[in-house]
């Protein structure tokens, strides 16, 4: 008798929906499946597998309505928000279709009168895909869409905090007639996802916690097969001494309160020069307190739910553990009155120390942090203490500073004065304990290939 999976509308705590769990016997089978497709699957060749995922775009572009709003209900994420994001995950898939060619085309790595050495790319196989919920649609189009035009075939699985969300995928996927066993969902939570990468799969691409990355990065390594991680995050932002004021203080809101916080790549943490900490304190606490929570479904909402209770117990406890060491609340700290569901109002604090959780941890909610500092190195110090090196985002009018400091922060992706890294061309991922691998660009497509070199006579 299969285990439901019951999804609750976070802005209310009611329940929305249930959807199966996929019993072991049933991954079991979807991965046999995925296996005797990927040779049929990879031999239809690269421009046959594109086209046939352009039928697969054109549902997701069909479709956005239904996906946005499932998205905005299951996860709380203000509903244009959540249209924003699946534009930009339409983007991306498109800009994979459109350059896949020129990214796994063979490469010539010598040639004289005789011989010619090339590099080709294959695909590794069956891959087993698990997805964080905090970016539902935009997560398949990163871990899975390169995977499939690469000639591998995917079994996925969503985190269970969005049920509804990855069954209304799987409905739709399932509309865009694929081959059998080329693109798999199976449902249900950590335990369904152990029995996935146990089975034989060629990679495992993960998207979530550290703490669960580090233990597959483990596991692949027993298997000896590579993984993709794409974890955790607790992204600094450096505001120099010189940094242009207009709209700063808009922009360093929005990156670490979208989606209520609720990204890996958020801006986290926040150094200051000491002779702009007051004037950005202020400046936040009062965007801070225009900012409108309500019913995620509302154009008027600006800042939705936690997608869970659990995630808003967190929250407390790392608040919590701050104020016993010393830091001082600016504003926000509680659950606002006169909403039920997993609300925490968009806080700000001071007074903090480097053995405090919210700067220890990956803080996954409307918290920021701020600190002050007063030379270069001290401001570099701060940003690179931390176990993560997901992103990171510079301030300064002075671009020898922006040069020296993009250099010193350890991290994957820098952003300087409001500057997008955000493109289908460039690759997304971490130093550190924020992950191994690349995704999007022709790096995302190589780390969902085997490295083949052939040499060959004229």
């Amino acid at each position: 008798m299969s285990h439901k999976i019951i999804s609750i509308d976070p802005a209310t705590n009611e329940p929305l929906g249930e959807v199966s769990t996929t019993s072991s016997d049933q991954v079991k089978h979807k991965v046999k499946l995925a296996k005797k497709a990927q040779p049929l699957w990879q031999n239809m060749g690269l421009d046959s597998r594109v086209n046939a995922l352009r039928v697969l775009l054109g549902l997701f572009e069909k479709h956005k309505g239904k996906l946005s709003e499932t998205t905005c209900r299951e996860m709380g994420r203000p509903i244009a928000l959540c249209e924003s994001l699946h534009d930009y995950a339409v983007e991306l898939f498109l800009w994979n279709l459109n350059h896949a060619p020129e990214c796994l085309k063979n490469e010539t790595t010598y040639e004289d009168d005789t011989i010619i050495n090339e590099v080709v790319y294959e695909p590794l196989g069956v891959i087993a895909c698990i997805m964080a919920w905090n970016f539902p649609i935009g997560n398949f189009v990163f871990s899975v869409v390169q995977a499939l035009i690469a000639g591998n075939t995917v079994v996925i699985k969503y985190s269970e905090e969005i049920p509804l969300f990855s069954k209304l995928l799987e409905e739709i996927c399932g509309s865009a007639k694929l081959p059998e066993g080329v693109l798999s969902f199976v449902h249900g939570d950590g335990e369904i996802g152990k029995i996935l990468v146990e089975e034989d799969v060629d990679l495992i691409s993960f998207t979530g916690s550290s703490e669960t990355g580090r233990k597959l990065h483990i596991q692949a390594a027993e298997k000896g097969i590579p993984i993709v991680l794409e974890m955790g995050g607790s992204s600094p932002g450096i505001i120099f001494q010189d940094a242009n004021t207009t709209n700063l203080l808009k922009t360093v809101f929005d990156y670490r309160f979208a989606n209520s916080g609720q990204f890996c790549d958020n801006l986290k943490r926040l150094i200051v020069h000491s002779s702009l900490f007051d004037y950005c304190v202020d400046g936040l606490v009062e965007i801070a307190r225009q900012a409108k929570l309500g019913n995620p479904l509302s154009r008027d909402t600006t800042m939705g739910p936690l997608v869970a209770e659990r995630q808003v117990i967190r929250l407390e406890m790392q608040v919590k553990d701050a104020l016993d060491k010393g830091a001082k609340l600016i504003c926000g700290g509680d659950r606002p009155e006169g909403l039920k569901g997993a609300w925490y109002r968009p806080t700000i604090l001071v007074n903090i120390t480097s053995d405090m959780r919210v700067w220890k941890e990956e803080v996954f909610g409307p918290v920021l942090p701020i600190v002050s500092f007063e030379t270069y190195e001290e401001a570099i110090q701060l940003a690179n203490d931390s176990v993560y090196g997901l992103t990171g985002y510079i301030f300064t009018n002075n671009k020898n500073i922006a040069r020296r400091a993009m250099n010193d922060i350890k991290a994957g992706c820098i952003g300087i004065n409001g500057m997008d890294f955000f493109r289908p061309e460039n690759p997304f991922g971490g130093y550190k304990r924020s992950g191994i691998g690349r995704e999007n660009g022709k790096w995302g497509f190589h780390d969902v290939c085997r490295v083949k070199v052939i040499a060959r006579d004229k």
